[in-house]
């Protein structure tokens, strides 16, 4: 296979670096780029980068994992109020849909950031915007996620001291929550709870390990970014405070 050798290129004529391009393409963070292209799975002209410092220049073909991207010059960023029934993904084998479905106005490639199961609904972030999503993903950034939750049962003071300190998911110790009554129902709770970890059906696993399991489930916000009113399938863009705080600015 033949490799394609950065340093033997004329660099007249530069226009982006190669992980900055994958990025702008919405396929992964520049970070992670690189390690794409370390991996041997980036393509410049038919042939393997592998020099990562590579300049993208006007009329090259790039490729990652054998699909031609094309780097995005507007950037998107959507909040998203997904329904029930919809996949959190950008393609699904089975055919179900997904919530890119329900962005119907806008010709850029996007992608969520992050998950919402198949069975919950509320806020989702969709963009194009490789760099953004890692950021909002990292760990670092500690943004809280707030879900309201309704699930069987009462909810005592016991159970909430339990939710608050840290419960074990199963071979997992979660992290301190916060957690708030938000309605009292005569056979159910409506439980407003705030996780900074991003575990598979976290909030689910919390409540069934307290005896109470999940009817419902909506995510409200991320950080300080809220669903508010945006009607289930419906979405808006990001304000630039808003961006700015997912981004930790």
């Amino acid at each position: 296979m033949r490799s394609y050798d950065a340093g033997r290129q004329s660099r007249r004529g530069l226009r982006m670096r190669i992980n900055k391009y994958i990025a702008q393409a919405g396929v992964a963070s520049r970070r992670k780029a690189d390690e794409l292209i370390a991996n041997g799975n980036v393509k410049v002209n038919n042939m393997v980068l592998t020099e990562p410092g590579y300049d993208v220049k006007e009329g090259d073909i790039v490729e990652v994992n054998g699909r031609q991207i094309i780097a995005e010059d507007k950037k998107v960023y959507l909040a998203l109020n997904k329904p029930q029934g919809f996949i959190t993904a950008a393609s699904d084998s089975q055919g179900r849909p997904t919530v890119l479905d329900l962005v119907t106005d806008t010709d850029v490639r996007l992608f969520p950031v992050g998950r919402l199961d198949y069975n919950t609904t509320g806020l989702l972030i969709l963009t194009n915007d490789g760099d953004f999503a890692y950021k909002v993903a990292h760990p670092k950034h500690e943004l809280g996620k707030t879900y309201r939750a309704k699930v069987q049962g009462i909810v005592t003071r016991e159970k909430m001291a339990k939710l608050k300190k840290g419960v074990d998911i199963g071979g997992f110790v979660t992290s301190p929550a916060e957690v708030e009554i938000h309605k009292e129902l005569p056979r159910e709770t409506v439980v407003d709870i705030t996780i900074h970890e991003g575990r598979y059906h976290q909030v689910r696993k919390m409540f069934k390990a307290v005896g109470t399991p999940v009817v419902e489930l909506e995510r409200i916000a991320i950080g300080k970014v809220k669903l508010g009113r945006l009607a289930q399938g419906g979405y808006r863009k990001l304000t630039r405070e808003e961006i700015n705080h997912l981004m930790g600015k």
